[in-house]
């Protein structure tokens, strides 16, 4: 998610004699069959097609062509591109004729100019295949030049393989035929494809009703919370770096235990500024089974809901992107695509005033096979998954799941006016039913008025949780809040109604916490926009304690009753069951038993310095240092990086590893280097290992960075795999002998979390001034373990150069998994020199010098957090 300049929304024209070049990785025998296998009825084609389309990728590829893009366009109005297309499916046979069609032109190409690393592809294969990492674009023949010193700079491959012609035709050349291969009008191919008509035959299914009389509620509770839908996804979503960029304000961590139940993304639009970007999905496939116009309406109903955290200023903001899936052709399906489809376009949508803009699809979702019991086949119901987008004016005021204060008031708001249809339901799924009504997004005018109800109530600022009702219903939704912030909830079940029907019924519905004070206002507001039958209190937010408690009362009865940490820990099973086969079995184990640690209490900042003065201290300095912000092939936490640093008051320039090749003296002019964050060379060679052979093999920059380090006037950081790629420099580093390498993590998987940490004592100048100060912070790696002699690390600890460690919520150092989330020896994490002149670390500090990029922080944190201090104290050495 993000946002596109009004200059880069529509491409130009492109005139006769541009460049059409392509941009990225080589030709390859990959995905051969890609988008006509995927079409493809399963059980039609063959064994060779299936692994011609089976897609590979190279990030590494990707980023560096990323970095091209990124540089073009920084140009403005000079931008070398005019005209860039993807290639999909297809390959180039595609990507290219589009091209040159949609740029109002013609194209002539040599098969021979394409790059590849494969000389025995056919020209069939070099023009289909769908090797990954690749753009197609024109290029001026004015701006060729500049164009291919930025693509050389950043070491991305490039090629003109066809030039701009003004006859609108494909032609291919290829210099081992004795004619062009293809040579074709574009309306050959780009003609209007006959209209499809389908027949079908309407079908009702006939379901049985839904059987809750065996129901016991402990049971259907547990058996809830271990349905994957429902149950954490910890093991998945603490594999992905979710703080590259410095601009991931909300994800899906939520509180101080940083549990995963956040309702949507939110990203901010640049590093200097509130306003950003909220993304939000929904989708409700089983509901498809029993009606798929009612799974269509509610995965849309779903994204809105969970959007609606954010502070969007009104429901028209909101654009949708539809990704559709289906079996078609199989007995009813096809119908059920066609209501599904009718339900939204002319019916929901409008009503709603919401665009569909976007979108894809994938028509054949089906398997096939015969056994010994003859042929078999699995029908994929049709599936509809909604993404919603909308701008957000200030993203610090997105709500989140977390509760916040004993004695506020739990209000559900039923958006379907007392409606407790249980079909498709996770209660119907885990008892193996699927029940005969399904939940529906019965009325648009109603979800306006709460749409209203809403803003009005964030006006007032008493809401201080939301959380949407979705897979398990408000039972569910009301534990995660719990388990968020580890605060004692008692559903208060209304006595008219049925208990397991309330409790699980996955209807359109958010829950609210309402500041005691304000609990009046509901009321009023509730009669203000006829919300009356919507409206209800469910419950009183309890204290946080770790012996907290989940209750339901029913008719003036407890019903159930149960500790919130057992309940957490019976919700994080699933997690921990495919984390301990995928990962370190030991480390899995770590991660589970801290989930039900009544002495775990979370992230929390202890702060020894005055954080005041660092938010004012670029605003009286002068000149600013000059700072080459260091980057190799596959390094992406430049910019980042640069805005920490030019926040503290540095002209912070970037600097690749390509200029220092052309010019290693370059490296005299700068006062101040940081190594930043990414994977240089892909870390196929280890993390920093080919970087820092780069310099180290290449006489005469291994001389510029020795003359670097010997200077008593300069500063290094090295963050990540700019850390690593330090560490095998310390023989260029006075007094950095002792330092360590750093290896696979102990987990055997790559962490992406918050931490705690603990700021040493040491000679770090730019930790000075911090020490004993216990910080959250952000990691992002997967060799990120220290590894260092017993008798070199008691070196390191009596020479102070040991400047960062893990701590747990004690503040003691610690081994235990994901406190320590590397297995580093004593937690210790970041390193300096004897001067303090150079300092390394593996947590990302500039991914967190703003308190909007944390996903907890203190309420009494202002915009810069405390690690602001870092890069203030770098900028103080040149006052």
């Amino acid at each position: 998610v993000g946002n596109i300049r009004e200059s880069h929304i529509m491409k130009n024209e492109l005139s006769p004699g541009a460049h059409l070049v392509v941009l990225g990785g080589p030709a390859l025998l990959i995905g051969l069959g890609g988008g006509a296998a995927s079409s493809v009825q399963s059980g039609q084609h063959d064994a060779e097609l299936d692994f011609a389309s089976v897609q590979r990728e190279n990030p590494e590829m990707e980023r560096r062509a990323q970095e091209v893009i990124d540089a073009c366009w920084a140009f403005g109005d000079t931008n070398p591109i005019q005209f860039i297309h993807d290639v999909g499916a297809g390959g180039l046979s595609n990507a290219l004729p589009e091209l040159v069609k949609d740029a109002g032109c013609g194209g002539v190409f040599d098969l021979q100019k394409i790059p590849t690393d494969d000389a025995s592809l056919s020209p069939m294969e070099l023009w289909c295949n769908e090797a990954q990492e690749r753009y197609v674009l024109g290029v001026r023949p004015e701006d060729y030049a500049r164009f291919s010193a930025i693509c050389e700079r950043e070491r991305c491959p490039f090629a003109t393989v066809g030039l701009a012609v003004d006859e609108p035709i494909v032609r291919v050349s290829d210099t081992r035929a004795e004619r062009a291969p293809i040579d074709v009008p574009q309306s050959m191919l780009f003609g209007k494809p006959p209209r499809m008509t389908r027949y079908v035959e309407r079908t009702r299914p006939v379901l049985p009703d839904l059987d809750c009389r065996d129901m016991a509620i402990d049971e259907a509770i547990h058996r809830v919370l271990r349905l994957p839908a429902v149950a954490s996804k910890t093991f998945l979503i603490t594999i992905g770096d979710r703080t590259i960029t410095g601009m991931v304000a909300r994800d899906q961590m939520v509180g101080p235990w940083q549990v995963p139940v956040a309702d949507c993304a939110v990203t901010t639009s640049s590093l200097f500024t509130f306003a950003g970007e909220v993304l939000a999905l929904g989708e409700r496939t089983p509901l498809a089974v029993i009606d798929a116009a009612s799974s269509a309406r509610m995965a849309v109903g779903e994204a809105l809901t969970n959007a609606l955290a954010a502070p969007i200023e009104d429901l028209s903001e909101i654009n949708l992107s539809a990704n559709w899936m289906a079996a078609c052709g199989e007995p009813g399906e096809d119908q059920a695509l066609f209501e599904a489809v009718q339900a939204l376009g002319l019916s929901l949508c409008p009503a709603l005033g919401l665009a569909i803009p976007v979108g894809k699809d994938s028509l054949s979702m089906r398997t096939r096979w015969r056994n010994d019991q003859g042929e078999q086949s699995v029908v994929s119901p049709v599936s509809l998954i909604v993404t919603a987008f909308a701008r957000v004016s200030d993203v610090r005021e997105t709500w989140t799941p977390q509760l916040h204060a004993t004695g506020n008031a739990l209000y559900l708001v039923d958006l379907s006016a007392g409606k407790q249809r249980l079909g498709g339901s996770a209660l119907a799924q885990v008892y193996g039913q699927m029940g005969n009504e399904a939940p529906n997004f019965d009325d648009p005018e109603r979800f306006t008025s709460f749409v209203a109800w809403l803003k009005a109530a964030r006006q007032l600022g008493m809401v201080k949780a939301y959380h949407d009702r979705s897979d398990g219903g408000v039972l569910v939704a009301a534990l995660e809040m719990a388990f968020a912030s580890r605060r004692s909830l008692t559903l208060e079940v209304p006595a008219a109604t049925e208990l397991l029907p309330w409790l699980f019924n996955e209807e359109l519905g958010v829950l609210l916490e309402v500041q005691a004070e304000n609990v009046p206002d509901v009321d009023a507001l509730t009669q203000r926009y006829g919300l009356a039958a919507c409206v209800q209190r469910i419950a009183t937010v309890g204290a946080c304690s770790s012996t907290a408690t989940f209750g339901v009362t029913h008719r003036g009865e407890w019903v159930y009753q149960a500790p919130v940490l057992r309940l957490q820990s019976v919700w994080s099973e699933v997690s921990y069951h495919i984390q301990r086969l995928r990962d370190h079995p030991d480390c899995a184990q770590q991660a589970f038993e801290r989930v039900s640690d009544p002495e775990d209490s979370g992230l929390y900042a202890s702060v020894r310095f005055d954080v005041t003065q660092a938010a004012c201290a670029p605003a009286i300095l002068s000149a600013r240092p000059r700072l080459a912000v260091l980057r190799e092939q596959g390094v992406n936490g430049q910019l980042e990086m640069a805005a920490a640093f030019v926040s503290a008051g540095f002209e912070a320039v970037d600097l690749h590893m390509s200029d220092l090749k052309a010019n290693p003296r370059e490296l005299e002019s700068f006062q101040a280097l940081v190594a930043c964050g990414g994977f240089s060379f892909g870390d196929v060679l280890g993390a920093g290992s080919g970087w820092a052979k780069s310099i180290l093999f290449n006489e005469a920059l291994r001389d510029a960075f020795a003359a670097f380090f010997e200077r008593t006037d300069t500063l290094t950081l090295g963050v990540c795999n700019g850390c690593q790629m330090l560490a095998q420099l310390n023989q260029l580093i006075p007094g950095a002998t002792h330092w360590p390498r750093f290896q696979r993590n102990q987990s055997e998987q790559f962490e992406a979390r918050l931490v705690m940490t603990e700021v040493m004592p040491s000679a770090s100048v730019i930790l000075a001034g911090m020490s004993g100060s216990h910080l959250p912070i952000a990691v992002a790696h997967g060799e990120g373990k220290a590894c260092v002699s017993d008798r070199a690390f008691d070196e390191l600890k009596s020479r102070h150069q040991v400047c960062l460690r893990y701590v747990n919520s004690r503040g003691e150092p610690t081994l235990q998994y994901p406190a320590n989330p590397n297995g580093s020896p004593a937690g210790a994490t970041g390193f300096c020199n004897e001067s303090g002149r150079v300092t390394i670390m593996m947590p990302h500090p500039e991914r967190v010098f703003r308190t909007v990029q944390f996903s907890w922080a203190p309420d009494d944190w202002k915009s810069y957090s405390p690690w602001f201090q870092l890069f203030v104290n770098a900028r103080k050495q040149y006052n």
